[in-house]
């Protein structure tokens, strides 16, 4: 399957937002804070969201969603001090 030139505004548009997704996610990857971390990679799985529903991609849709909802959830787990009980994890 071969990419095809932007033929309008929208196609040029959709491009950018794919690229800006790629340049976001790869951004996460430098992050030293782990709330900036988790931060670039909500914002990176919600522009490949918009992207993969535009383009009706399903696996793009369905990654992206489980993306998004683990980075949300463990950013608002750090907000709110919820977290796994540390004896579970230990074995005591």
């Amino acid at each position: 399957m071969t990419a095809e030139a932007p033929t309008g505004i929208a196609d040029l548009v959709l491009g950018n937002v794919g690229w800006l997704a790629t340049a976001v996610f790869t951004a996460s990857y430098f992050a030293r804070d782990e709330r900036l971390l988790r931060l670039l990679q909500v914002a990176g799985a919600s522009l490949w969201l918009v992207y993969g529903i535009v383009v009706q991609a399903p696996p793009v849709i369905v990654a992206n969603l489980l993306v998004l909802a683990a980075a949300s959830w463990t950013t608002w787990r750090g907000r709110t001090g919820v977290a796994p009980d540390a004896s579970r994890r230990s074995g005591r």
